[in-house]
């Protein structure tokens, strides 16, 4: 049975990797649009900034963060002064985190699913007197959708499983921003805390399997829709 603590940890992990897909989502369709149908000056310097978190040490995104989104920091210190917002050990700073984490595997499978999309289709449409904006909503879009849930699932199983950058950024605060892994890391150093540990790890271990094979079951899906077409 869990504790008031486990389920606390649980559905912030929820809560903070939910809204993180959701905020970021948008910013990823774009940019994997982007980079998959566009050409300009920097897009080798755009892709590797995208997955630069894929390589980069945690802690040093949440270092960067830091000095970024912090209370004193280049940007946090305006946000502060001018709307009372603060990022540092706050929830949502935590989403800041895991969305920068997760981000780079959105990316990926947003752009993939556009690539494979038949680009006749589009071209006929647009013959057809459909602006750019509709062939996008109705054509592009629905074709990509499987791919978009694919990124959207994988982003939040990457986000559910950060620590490096989260405890960096806003530190290991319960019922703030102790995450999943973050108790797990709590209940390691306590002495006599063992069972609450293995639980929370059958819990992650249990989403995270689900993620992927939900991952794995719309990528198929996806395939399938592209040999029909």
């Amino acid at each position: 049975m869990l504790t008031e603590y486990e389920i606390q940890a649980l559905f912030l992990s929820l809560k903070i990797a939910s809204v993180a897909v959701l905020v970021s989502l948008p910013f990823g369709i774009v940019c994997a649009w982007l980079l998959a149908r566009r050409q300009f000056v920097g897009k080798a310097m755009l892709d590797g900034l995208i997955h630069m978190p894929l390589v980069l040490p945690p802690v040093v995104i949440g270092y960067l963060l830091l000095l970024g989104l912090g209370r004193q920091g280049f940007i946090g210190r305006y946000l502060y002064d001018w709307f009372g917002l603060t990022f540092s050990f706050s929830w949502r700073g935590a989403v800041v985190a895991v969305a920068v984490v997760s981000f780079p595997l959105m990316v990926r499978s947003i752009r993939l699913a556009l690539e494979g999309v038949d680009r006749k289709l589009e071209q006929a449409a647009r013959t057809l007197g459909a602006s750019p904006f509709r062939v996008f909503m109705t054509i592009t879009l629905p074709l990509t959708l499987p791919g978009v849930l694919t990124g959207a699932i994988l982003a939040f199983a990457r986000a559910l499983g950060e620590f490096g950058a989260t405890i960096t950024f806003v530190s290991n605060i319960p019922g703030e921003t102790q995450t999943i892994p973050l108790a797990m890391y709590s209940f390691i150093e306590t002495p006599g805390a063992e069972d609450q540990a293995a639980r929370l790890c059958v819990i992650a271990i249990v989403i995270a399997l689900a993620s992927l094979l939900a991952s794995e079951w719309l990528t198929r899906l996806a395939r399938r829709r592209l040999e029909i077409q």
